[in-house]
């Protein structure tokens, strides 16, 4: 009885930590690293993007990048990778749609003021085109943190581990960031982001990725961000514009 109360409590106090509907929208870009807060029970959050890149002397853009996010219980969310179009602009460059890619979010360890830790689970299904996404099915896991410190600074990164088993070579990669956030108003926070991949068999792509977010509205957001790379198996650049909105009280 008392074990089963304890175990109440402690569900209890974990789902008061959860993000509610009252809080700001908090997204999964325009930054790689994705947000370690997941979206309120009952909440449908839309992230939207496109960007421009350039990879030896070649240009590409692709969108709209647009992930789902549904809040179906405290502390935790499914959400969906929908296909992006990848065109080339100047060759070289491949074109092509992305893979669709479902996953689950869990958010850990919601404690205001201290690091939060969610860990994402997904697949990316062989829907789009082998030059663009890869071949066969990619299943990944993610682990987003992040930590508020004083006057507006924050610190957050990720750690993902994705598997290709259908590929020759390179089945597997690790990928590693690092983000100083800072926010300047209640509506304005500007970022710089380290992204590091690091795939078997191949050399490493590093960026570093800046940019900033403005809320429209509590539940509205634009961003833009701006990429360059550290060494020659990276883009060149990237350059990217974002629109994400969250609706609330779908489960009333």
């Amino acid at each position: 009885m008392l074990a089963a109360l304890a175990i109440s409590t402690a569900a209890s106090a974990h789902a008061d930590g959860c993000p509610k509907a009252s809080d700001e929208i908090a997204t999964d870009r325009p930054d790689v690293t994705n947000s370690s807060i997941v979206v309120p029970v009952g909440s449908l959050q839309n992230e939207n993007g496109v960007n421009l890149t350039g990879r030896d002397g070649g240009r590409t853009i692709d969108g709209t990048n647009s992930r789902w996010r549904l809040g179906i219980a405290p502390c935790l969310e499914v959400l969906v990778d929908l296909p992006s179009y990848t065109g080339n602009v100047k060759s070289p460059g491949a074109s092509g749609f992305s893979d669709v890619a479902p996953a689950i979010k869990w958010q850990v360890s919601p404690v205001p003021g201290k690091i939060d830790l969610s860990v994402t689970a997904g697949v990316a299904l062989p829907s789009g085109a082998a030059g663009i996404a890869g071949r066969g099915t990619q299943p990944y896991i993610q682990l987003p943190w992040s930590w508020e410190l004083d006057h507006g600074w924050g610190v957050s990164g990720m750690f993902t581990e994705f598997f290709r088993p259908a590929e020759l070579t390179g089945q597997h990669m690790s990928e590693a960031t690092f983000v100083i956030e800072n926010k300047l108003t209640e509506r304005i926070s500007v970022f710089t982001e380290y992204v590091g991949d690091y795939p078997d068999g191949a050399r490493p792509t590093q960026l570093i990725n800046s940019g900033g977010m403005y809320h429209l509205t509590p539940t509205q957001q634009v961003d833009f961000h701006v990429a360059f790379g550290l060494n020659r198996n990276s883009p060149s650049y990237i350059v990217g514009l974002g629109y994400s909105f969250r609706v609330d009280g779908l489960f009333r």
